[in-house]
């Protein structure tokens, strides 16, 4: 079982800069001790760079003005925490409803600074390889991006035969007690044994 989300301990310390609930520095590493932090991402790419970052890993159709609001607040030594970074999205994106504006944002920089998807790729390539015949794999995922990943290897793959057509998601009691469970999707696959597989591709 791999539950990709980020821990909720992280979320919460604002010296760790993941959320914009409390101000905190503009870090976003999982591994505070190695790595590019968000804002020497930022400073690194260029405007269009960071837009494009932003829609492929936030799904952001505002990118392109989000990004030129990011980098003048840079060019003006107005992005240091993530309060920031938050103000400066505002300025093209207006809070509505619940969910703040900035959160596509804040998702696709913390995707981006700790290669999140590269390591869940990582993840489903190797995992045909270690799960024993008729085991099961299960992936809890907690953005479209994750669980578009999880199920083309589910369904992609000859090694899988996915228990589920669609993932099971929180129930109604389980919200109640965790809201943060919301988004968290869970697909599982059973692994096909390897001399069945064998022989599928041997008739071909």
């Amino acid at each position: 079982v791999a539950d990709v989300g980020v821990s909720s301990p992280q979320l919460d310390a604002p010296a760790r800069g993941f959320s914009f609930r409390e101000s905190g520095p503009l870090d976003m590493r999982m591994d505070p001790t190695s790595g590019e932090t968000a804002k020497e991402l930022i400073a690194r790419l260029d405007s269009t760079e960071l837009a494009d970052l932003i829609y492929a890993l936030g799904e952001e159709r505002r990118s392109r003005p989000i990004a030129r609001a990011i980098k003048e607040a840079e060019a003006a030594g107005e992005l240091e925490t993530t309060d920031d970074l938050r103000r400066a999205v505002h300025r093209v994106m207006k809070r509505r409803g619940k969910i703040d504006t900035a959160t596509r944002t804040f998702q696709a920089l913390r995707i981006a600074v700790n290669e999140e998807l590269d390591q869940l790729g990582a993840l489903l390539a190797q995992l045909p390889d270690v799960v024993e015949d008729g085991g099961v794999a299960a992936v809890i995922s907690f953005h479209s991006l994750e669980d578009r990943k999880v199920k083309r290897a589910f369904k992609g793959d000859r090694r899988w035969k996915p228990q589920t057509k669609k993932p099971i998601t929180a129930s109604d009691e389980e919200l109640a007690a965790n809201p943060r469970a919301r988004p968290a999707k869970l697909r599982a696959a059973w692994r096909v044994a390897r001399a069945e597989v064998a022989a599928r591709e041997a008739e071909e």
